[in-house]
């Protein structure tokens, strides 16, 4: 079979909840993502409420453009639920009970939440007789696969962890058997401490260059901006996007963090591991968030010790030793106290490295000399106690999440 990188998708998600913004849907986006790295193209994603005709509707036309259709939601115990025997009168089937879900569902309340079995949990073990099942690992509710007029319709619950259970164990496998796909060549970097516009500037007779079949994107979020390449028909020549990504990286080696689709906290891991380091980070404005940012990765009890949210003067003074006199000169928020906390939390969990933010979120409290989103941030190790200053200009929100990257790039440059 020759291979086909044309073969096209499109990712319904079902739920009153998404479109009142109630619950955020990242099923879609993860979808699309896993499908892109095997070599399906999304042509549209679509979000419906529960909403009988609007589901028909939106099977039927999605079907006379794409081969595929990946859907989440409504399969759930409850009346609001539709999925289900919508899909069974879209196929023309009869609802069966599938002895494999049953099974899950009275060995998942029976054994392991150890909870009565209701009438409407048996149910969730019915499926239309004419899809494959796709028996759900992670929860009570099945998968289902159907075949149409040469396409391919997917139904999986809206839970996301379900989802994705389903899709690495079953459907991922099943789609590369049934399409000769290659996957999309992408290479991706990651830039902080240049704008998305003053790099479009640097490159602008980079992209007049590019050959039709590679593309150029730019993805800014929160400080960095990453840069993708991508081979839009990948062939044998596998040089040929390496070249280009090796001019790329050339063109903005002074921005560039990493030569690779990595975050920020993922580049200060690999970094720690790899010279066998320990940090420890003294939070004042960014109330913890650095600390989350950093254990939400696996293993990361190797490498970081621990954190302080000293939000208070006082407990700047009790916790880290800030000197009383340091803060009554210069303030909390200044170069000075942020020095005193990261060398203060470097002693106290005895890290390699410690770091530190003091700054000015908003609304209020904001003056001339600091005005709201001014923002320091302080470095220590057995080598030097350094810090810098940063002025952010949004929201509260967004200057919590400027200010922990930015933190993060300062300790990725002075960490050796």
């Amino acid at each position: 079979m020759n291979v086909n990188n044309h073969i096209q998708a499109t990712i319904i998600t079902i739920g009153d909840e998404l479109l009142i913004g109630q619950t955020i849907d990242t099923n879609s986006a993860w979808m699309a993502s896993s499908l892109n790295k095997i070599g399906i193209n999304i042509k549209r994603r679509v979000a419906i409420g529960d909403d009988w005709d609007a589901i028909w509707r939106t099977l039927e036309d999605e079907g006379q453009h794409v081969q595929i259709i990946l859907i989440t939601g409504g399969l759930g115990p409850t009346s609001d639920d539709i999925t289900k025997p919508l899909l069974c009168k879209f196929f023309g089937g009869a609802l069966v009970t599938n002895q494999g879900a049953l099974d899950n569902v009275v060995d998942i309340f029976t054994n392991k939440l150890k909870r009565p079995l209701l009438e409407r949990n048996l149910k969730q073990a019915e499926v239309p007789d004419n899809c494959t099942v796709i028996q759900n690992k992670r929860g009570t509710a099945p998968g289902m696969w159907f075949e149409k007029n040469e396409v391919i319709y997917v139904s999986m619950p809206g839970v996301p962890h379900e989802m994705k259970g389903m899709m690495d164990d079953f459907i991922i496998p099943a789609l590369l058997k049934k399409f000769n796909v290659r996957p999309v060549e992408h290479r991706t970097l990651l830039t902080a401490g240049i704008g998305e516009s003053f790099l479009a500037e640097k490159l602008t007779d980079f992209e007049s260059e590019l050959p039709e079949n590679i593309k150029l994107a730019y993805l800014p979020n929160y400080g960095m901006v990453r840069l993708r390449l991508t081979n839009l028909h990948p062939t044998n020549n596998a040089n040929v996007i390496d070249e280009y990504f090796h001019i790329l990286q050339s063109k903005v080696q002074e921005f560039m963090v990493v030569n690779d689709d990595l975050t920020m906290q993922e580049v200060i891991a690999k970094k720690l591991l790899e010279s066998n380091t320990t940090l420890a980070v003294a939070e004042s404005c960014t109330g913890g968030y650095i600390s989350q940012l950093i254990t939400q990765m696996a293993g990361s009890s190797q490498y970081f010790l621990g954190s302080v949210v000293s939000y208070s003067n006082e407990m700047k003074q009790y916790a880290l030793q800030v000197p009383n006199e340091t803060i009554n000169q210069f303030g909390a928020v200044s170069t000075q106290t942020v020095e005193a906390m990261a060398e203060g939390v470097r002693k106290l969990s005895k890290a390699d490295f410690g770091l530190a933010t003091s700054g000015v979120m908003g609304p209020g409290g904001g003056s001339e000399e600091k005005p709201i989103g001014f923002v320091c941030v302080g470095f220590s190790s057995k080598q030097k106690t350094i810090s810098t200053s940063f002025q952010f200009r949004f929201d509260r929100r967004r200057n919590i999440e400027l200010t922990a990257i930015s933190a993060l790039d300062f300790l990725r440059k002075n960490m050796g």
